[in-house]
């Protein structure tokens, strides 16, 4: 070719291969991300054949990173978090800590330096959350509580290793990086400072940009992506809220030097508070998917598939730490919590696997000098076997389950039942606020529907749109709420209350679920009516601009309205017609 195409050969082949080999996992029963990671395998520069370009793809995975964490900050929840806070904050604690220091008591037996080990160990600590809510949605047990339990469980060890990865590069000199690499710039920019003062400072500059997000970003950003849905543009608005997550991302790091990591994710936790959170999350979904995808694909890139063949023992025994090691503890922290031994198994083949913070953290550790090639390589078998693997697990604790009711009824009937009963309820007090707030919505929309049925002409989504666009107003009895002559300014919706509307010398009464003021909005002409309030009004006003975008883009709604316009100027010009006679009559009157 007679130009450069490398970015979109990387994609295409990426995206091709991914398909693929996701769609070949999906009929083997396995997850997808099993498939992309091959994919990356088949494509990377360890194996033979087509290799893309590895420079590009990474960069393209960084994009992933991003939108991952984004994703994460969007759905987190806290009240779910709270609610299970008694036996997922001290137990994905301590199986991080336990996990950590058995992965490092592995890495000390094979010879690598304190450094190598903690990231080794903490990188086959954690979990992957997609894994696992894809395992549960399976399953049917995504809002049940112990589904819930093992959700808030993986959500602490996101939040614990979104501080690991910021913590990494400011301890990464003093952890042993002889060979660190020359981007590594926040290990570099310590200068010999002591340990506890760069721990200081880069703790400071977390904490300062925290803040502010917390502080502003639930005011800004809802308020931004209000003004921007009101146009009602959908490719705007899904360029708005990709702004946000990568703006938001790049310039933490940039002005506080966090990672892209903690700045997307605190982006997507602002952006959760807002009423917005379905439809930015529903917006931004395939974009989020397709550079997954890439992210996953990019870490096979960088796997070593020679490494089954020449060190297959050192891959067992790193499964064994993710399959078998952090399952036994995790159960072992549930019941010395005193929760049913049902919940404990159902966490700790939650646990049995490894993935995208693994991913993540191990490949920081090798940027940063940390970890060798060997460690990345064997941290990334680990992680195609387990998640193939995994939903074997879940299923075996299913028939574990099973098996042990019949073995023993009353040691798994009330064996933790008090803890676990007071959870369920906790639960349920939750979710029945979720569903009361979810009520209060579907109830405002069927209100709305109610009282104005010409509305009934689009669908709930648009409905929900329709709500952002309208501005309240009140008005109170003798107000003259519109003037003959006056520009129009938009169309008026009655709520509650009552109008008058004085035009061809007659009053017309209009109530709740009527409307005014569309006439002149569709022809574009002056007000040819007085409106005044004949009781305390409150109206909602869609806008002269708001007016004409929507009824552009909902034909069904304007015909409507057209109709029920020229009906109202028909009747008008009738009533006008009949004075006209009735004065021509009076006036032939001898």
């Amino acid at each position: 070719m007679h130009h450069n195409v490398t970015l979109i050969a990387t994609i295409a082949i990426c995206f091709v291969l991914a398909s693929i080999f996701g769609y070949l996992a999906d009929r083997l029963r396995l997850p997808p991300l099993v498939g992309y990671l091959v994919a990356g395998v088949a494509i990377g520069s360890f194996a033979t054949g087509l290799v893309a370009d590895g420079d590009l793809a990474s960069q393209l995975a960084e994009m992933g990173v991003i939108l991952l964490m984004f994703g994460v900050g969007l759905h987190f929840s806290a009240s779910d978090l709270l609610a299970v806070r008694g036996i997922a904050v001290p137990g994905a604690i301590g199986q991080i800590v336990l996990a950590t220091l058995l992965g490092m008591g592995i890495a000390s037996l094979w010879g690598w330096s304190l450094g190598a080990g903690l990231v080794f160990g903490l990188s086959l600590s954690v979990a992957s959350t997609v894994v696992l809510l894809k395992a549960l949605e399976e399953r049917n047990m995504l809002n049940t509580p112990n589904g819930r339990v093992a959700v808030g469980w993986l959500i602490v060890e996101d939040l614990a290793m979104v501080l690991a990865l910021v913590l990494l590069p400011a301890v990464a000199e003093m952890l042993g990086n002889g060979a660190a690499h020359g981007a590594a710039g926040h290990a570099a920019d310590a200068g010999g400072q002591p340990l506890l003062l760069t721990l200081a400072i880069t703790l400071a500059k977390v904490g300062v940009f925290a803040a502010l997000a917390i502080m502003f970003g639930p005011k800004v950003v809802p308020w931004l992506l209000t003004q921007v849905a009101r146009t009602g543009s959908r490719e705007l608005f899904t360029l708005t809220v990709l702004a946000v997550a990568i703006g938001i991302a790049y310039g933490s790091a940039q002005v506080f030097g966090v990672s892209f990591a903690l700045g997307a994710f605190f982006a997507g936790l602002v952006l959760g508070e807002s009423n917005l959170s379905h439809k930015a999350a529903a917006e931004s979904l395939p974009l989020q998917d397709a550079f997954s995808v890439l992210f996953f694909v990019s870490v096979g890139m960088l796997f070593n598939p020679s490494v089954l063949m020449e060190q297959p023992l050192e891959v067992l025994l790193v499964l064994a730490i993710i399959m078998v090691g952090k399952a036994v503890i995790a159960f072992a922290i549930v019941l010395a919590l005193r929760y049913p031994i049902s919940l404990g198994l159902t966490v700790s083949a939650s646990l049995a696997q490894v993935g995208e913070f693994s991913f993540i953290l191990i490949g920081l550790g090798v940027a940063y000098g940390l970890v060798s090639q060997e460690g990345q390589d064997l941290v990334l078998a680990g992680a195609l076997l387990s998640i193939t693997f995994n939903p074997l697990i879940m299923t075996a604790a299913g028939e574990a389950k099973a098996w042990a009711r019949n073995r023993w009824p009353a040691l798994m009937a009330g064996y933790g039942r008090v803890q676990y009963d007071a959870l369920t309820r906790e639960l349920d007090r939750i979710r029945a606020i979720q569903e009361e707030r979810e009520k209060a919505r579907r109830v405002k929309i069927e209100s709305l529907i109610e009282t104005f049925p010409l509305l009934s002409l689009i669908d709930a989504e648009d409905r929900e749109e329709l709500l952002l666009l309208f501005r309240p107003k009140t008005a109170s009895p003798g107000e003259r709420v519109i003037r003959t002559g006056d520009r129009a300014d938009g169309m008026y919706f009655i709520s509650s209350g009552a109008v008058e509307v004085e035009v061809g010398g007659r009053s017309i009464r209009l109530e709740p679920g009527s409307f005014f003021g569309e006439m002149a909005l569709l022809s574009g002409s002056r007000r040819i009516a007085d409106v005044i309030a004949v009781d305390f009004c409150e109206f909602l006003v869609l806008e002269r601009r708001d007016f004409n975008q929507f009824m552009a883009r909902h034909p069904q709604l304007r015909a409507a309205v057209d109709a029920m316009a020229r009906e109202r100027l028909e009747a008008n010009r009738a009533y006008a017609d009949d004075l006209a006679k009735q004065d021509s009559d009076l006036s032939d009157t001898p």
